[in-house]
């Protein structure tokens, strides 16, 4: 579904990406993991088209996206829920879940939606009047999640979900994200350094470190690899 072939990205004269290359197939969840800048953010932007690439290629289903504009890439399917979530703080939580429709054509369906992230997250329901700005860590998160589904996207991009946020929280959020995998088939892939989490979650992983990806396996040999246990599971 997706294809980074040889990506190098810059901020000025900063090289962030140097010759990645990812795939994602369609139904997988794949997790990029790496220390704090390794470039895992970057990484979505590039694919979002917000920081283009400088040198490579990005396919989706295909078709070439990497000299496309951000909102041609949404249309096509891709959706990303940015670090730092990024809600309208100002807005109802039902207003911010309308925002995620704003391409959409597809009106008559928009109300089905709203009510199927509110049975994926019963307490947006109950704030739906609320401002999103009002909300805990936790349901700015779900509240995150739920406007990029609004899209109706193929392909979900989910950069750090679990940053800042409880224990128990984190546990509730990546149930939630494997049950959109699994019910609607939406293509999932997580950036993390929860790499514990990620990798449990993942069926696939990679191992990211100064913008080069260093390691690509399941998700099972990489927890169960020596060097990742040593530099990301704390093991």
């Amino acid at each position: 579904m997706l294809e980074l072939r040889n990506i190098d990205t810059y901020y000025g004269n900063i090289q962030a990406l140097k010759s990645v290359s990812i795939d994602v197939e369609e139904g997988e969840i794949v997790t990029l993991i790496g220390a704090n800048g390794a470039g895992k953010s970057t990484t979505l932007m590039t694919i979002c088209g917000v920081t283009p690439a400088r040198n490579g290629e990005i396919y989706f289903k295909g078709t070439p996206i990497h000299a496309m504009k951000t909102d041609k890439i949404v249309t096509l399917g891709i959706c990303q829920v940015p670090e730092g979530r990024r809600i309208f703080p100002g807005m109802s939580v039902l207003e911010n879940l309308e925002m995620g429709t704003f391409l959409r054509r597809d009106k008559s369906d928009i109300q089905k939606d709203i009510e199927y992230v509110f049975d994926l997250f019963p307490i947006l329901a109950q704030r739906r009047n609320q401002a999103g700005g009002t909300l805990s860590g936790g349901e700015q998160q779900m509240l995150a999640i739920s406007r990029a589904l609004m899209a109706r996207p193929r392909l979900l991009l989910l950069d750090e979900p679990s940053l800042g946020l409880a224990p128990l929280i984190i546990k509730q959020i990546f149930e939630i994200v494997k049950k959109i995998n699994e019910e609607s088939n939406t293509t999932i892939f997580l950036v993390e350094q929860n790499a514990n989490q990620a990798l449990k979650l993942a069926d696939r992983g990679y191992v990211m470190e100064n913008g080069h990806i260093t390691l690509a396996d399941s998700a099972e040999n990489l927890l169960n690899d020596e060097a990742v246990k040593k530099a990301y599971l704390g093991l």
